[in-house]
């Protein structure tokens, strides 16, 4: 006889990330997630893109800005800085792979 269970209360928890090839999933600079907010922003999202360089690290968008305006380099391995031709197609396909979870009715 198959035993039968009423949940009174559900409280789901979800951890969304930008995959497996940023590495900490933090920014390099700020030291903050990509997921939150860099110094400076309020909130996350549309104002916080996350860009790649050619050399394959990842950081804020303001993060590295304010980087490039003393340094034309990546900051954590030096090479000349290059923003990826598909930045913004990377964030964009990370995002559509991590949805964020739906706000609770």
């Amino acid at each position: 006889m198959p035993l039968k269970v009423n949940i009174l209360h559900w409280h789901a928890v979800a951890r969304w990330t930008w995959g497996d090839d940023v590495d900490g999933d933090v920014c390099g600079i700020c030291q903050f997630p990509f997921e939150g907010c860099p110094p400076g922003v309020m909130y996350p999202g549309d104002g916080a893109p996350v860009v790649w360089g050619v050399c394959g690290h990842a950081f804020h968008l303001q993060c590295i800005s304010q980087w490039l305006q003393t340094k034309n380099t990546c900051c954590i391995c030096r090479r000349d800085w290059e923003f990826e031709s598909n930045s913004a197609d990377r964030a964009d396909a990370h995002a559509a792979a991590n949805p964020a979870p739906a706000a609770a009715p």
